[in-house]
């Protein structure tokens, strides 16, 4: 592992906390150190106080932070003295701990502290490090991963068995450090967990960090347990792209039936995965136990091996029976649903409330796998014993997690596909589903669809609607990306310039029609099996037009192809009612922020009212304009539960047009 350290950057880092922000995103540079969250690093400062009182202020890593981007308000001021009061008291309970650190702190709108802040101010050093590094942890989770990291360490680091995180944790070290720390030491492991550094700078704690975890690297390689320990495995497809495409969905719909809300589920078929789903022992290193026990909390005990979510659920269940009548306190079931599911067919797949959680539970089950690869190669993969995974996994900060809940979006852990989604309705339409908690799968003729939007809930596909193959492709690939297809939203469509009947061209009306009728039909018996599936029933919205009731002249294509639409809609309602999938159509006028409505069009179809542009712009009941927003809002509202019990429907979002009314 080489250190990242720049001194050209690193001068633009004024001032101990600025150190602490450059050398936290080194290591969060490197997932190998550090994921989604995990670790924390602080450093000591002395300050004054509003009285001019001298402090010494602890500042740590706030919760919901992550490394690799974190900035100066990302970390918790709190105060010293009360830490290391707090670390001589005979006990503590963590929900006590956590209110005493909030209470202390010097900065009321930082974030929590991290929980372990008072393992953090013991350590007599400026600045400290922690890390989960991979190396590190696949030595410690073996047999003799004590002797091994004895063996590669000596003097240099102080080894802490395994203790829960927390106060006992925190007092456990504030014991056992001071007593076996020597002028060699630089770090201090903690068996199943991770290592710490230190330092009197910034540069210092950081390049021991890098040093200890490099030399656990190179025993690593010494004993053929170094980088890629995982082999090439040969893929095989048994199974068409459809049929994978449904089992996805219908192994969602079960995980989603167990947990009791709907989940989104990711699928990888890399080859690092390829090779470990491929292993012959894959039924037993899988279920050894987790790397460490953040990963205990963010995938649960144990992946699931294969498809049966039934037994799975009713083996964690025997689980939990198992441990909770040896707790302290009534502990709150988390639901039996798995995060990770390993298939030598299907490969690995991640599953989470959000886009989001999946991304990190697929992260995590990556290094996982190195790890586990590692360890076994090693001499044998040996995770934690089951009561402290239990004890972790039912720690009382994550049940009060749990007790506490909050307020859910409306479509967490669903999936809406979006047609025309690069601009206007359709673009709108992904912005008011993500803000109630969609993840969305937008499709566009445009390419730039791919890389419209950066973030884990959005899958862009370029895709000429009116070309069947495609469409089909589309939607494998929108169920590899989230597991499953929610929402239909219909948008795409044209709007070409005014043109009277006796001038119209079939190879314009044909045209017109493939986009705007025939290629939705498409889009709906394709997305039918998958809808079906939908855990919360399927929802279908369909853009028509106010030309569907009062057709406009010029607009002979566009008014039949919408109003057609309209009747495909109205009879899906009818024959999909018993497959729980509601079909509702909303009916826009004169939205006039689409790709449709050109200058040119605009001012076409203006003239044949006889009205200026700006005329035309608001040529409704209420002279108001409308916009994609509005029509988004009104698609993503049809989809929740305001319109649950309604389908068929036919709602028109146009300002109020006195030939409609």
């Amino acid at each position: 592992m080489k250190s990242l350290w720049n001194d050209r950057e690193a001068a633009q880092y004024q001032g101990d906390l600025a150190q602490r922000v450059y050398t936290s995103r080194l290591l969060g540079r490197d997932r190998s150190l550090v994921l989604h969250g995990g670790g924390n690093t602080s450093v000591k400062i002395q300050e004054k106080n509003l009285i001019g009182e001298t402090e010494d202020i602890l500042y740590v890593k706030g919760s919901g932070w992550d490394l690799s981007t974190i900035e100066a308000a990302g970390f918790s001021p709190v105060r010293m003295r009360h830490l290391l009061g707090l670390a001589k008291l005979a006990s503590l309970s963590d929900p006590q701990m956590v209110n005493e650190l909030k209470t202390q702190m010097t900065r009321a709108s930082a974030p929590s502290p991290s929980v372990e802040a008072i393992l953090h101010a013991i350590l007599p050093y400026k600045y400290v490090d922690h890390t989960h590094a991979d190396a590190v942890i696949a030595v410690t989770n073996t047999p003799n991963g004590l002797a091994r990291v004895q063996e590669i360490y000596g003097d240099k680091v102080v080894i802490i068995p395994y203790v829960m995180p927390g106060f006992d944790l925190a007092r456990f070290c504030a014991a056992k450090f001071p007593a076996e720390a020597g002028e060699n030491t630089i770090g201090m492991l903690l068996m199943n967990h991770g290592m710490f550094s230190f330092g009197e700078t910034a540069q210092e704690s950081y390049e021991r960090m890098i040093q200890l975890v490099s030399m656990a690297e190179d025993y690593l390689t010494k004993h053929g347990a170094g980088e890629n320990p995982l082999p090439p495995a040969v893929k095989s497809e048994n199974k068409s792209e459809k049929s994978i495409a449904k089992t996805l969905a219908t192994l969602r719909h079960e995980v989603s039936e167990v947990a009791g809300f709907p989940m989104i589920m990711t699928q990888d078929k890399s080859d690092r995965v390829w090779a470990f789903v491929q292993r012959k022992d894959l039924g037993e290193i899988s279920q050894q136990g987790p790397a460490t026990p953040d990963h205990v909390i963010r995938t649960k005990q144990l992946p699931m091996v294969g498809t049966d979510v039934k037994a799975y659920a009713a083996a964690y269940q025997g689980y939990f029976s198992q441990y909770s009548a040896t707790a302290k306190q009534p502990k709150t079931m988390l639901d039996p649903a798995p995060r990770v599911i390993l298939d030598p067919e299907l490969g690995m797949l991640t599953l989470g409330k959000t886009a989001k959680d999946a991304a990190i539970a697929a992260d995590i089950y990556h290094h996982t796998m190195e790890v586990v690869a590692a360890a076994t190669k090693l001499g044998g993969y040996q995770a934690l014993p089951s009561q402290d995974i239990f004890d972790v996994e039912y720690w009382d900060l994550e049940q009060a997690k749990l007790r506490s809940g909050g307020k859910t979006p409306m479509f967490t852990g669903e999936v809406a596909l979006v047609t025309g989604a690069a601009s206007g309705i359709g673009k709108a339409c992904v912005n008011s589903l993500w803000q109630r908690g969609a993840a969305v799968v937008g499709l566009d003729i445009n390419p730039a669809i791919q890389e419209l939007h950066k973030r884990p809930d959005f899958c862009g596909i370029p895709c000429d609607v009116t070309d069947e193959k495609a469409i089909t492709e589309a939607i494998e690939k929108a169920v590899r990306a989230f597991g499953g297809i929610d929402i239909l939203v219909l948008n795409a469509g044209i709007f070409p310039g005014g043109c009277p009947i006796d001038s119209l061209a079939t190879e314009q009306w044909r045209k017109v029609m493939a986009i705007n009728l025939d290629a939705n039909l498409t889009l709906m018996r394709e997305c039918h099996p998958f809808l079906k599936l939908a855990p919360k029933g399927g929802r279908v919205v369909a853009i028509g037009s106010k030309n569907v009731n009062a057709p406009g002249p010029g607009a002979a294509a566009y008014s039949a192809s919408k109003a057609a639409l309209n009747q495909l809609a109205r009879v899906a309602a009818l024959e999909w009612g018993r497959d729980n999938i509601r079909i509702n159509s909303i009916h826009p006028n004169a939205v006039f922020d689409t790709g449709i409505w050109t200058e040119e069009v605009l001012k076409s179809r203006a003239e044949s009212y006889g009205l200026t542009v700006s005329e035309y712009k608001t040529n409704n009941v209420l002279k108001v304009e409308v916009t994609s927003h509005d029509v988004a809002e009104l698609a993503a509202e049809m989809c929740g539960a305001l319109f649950a019990k309604t389908t068929g429907s036919h709602i028109p979002v146009d300002g109020g047009n006195d030939r409609v009314i």
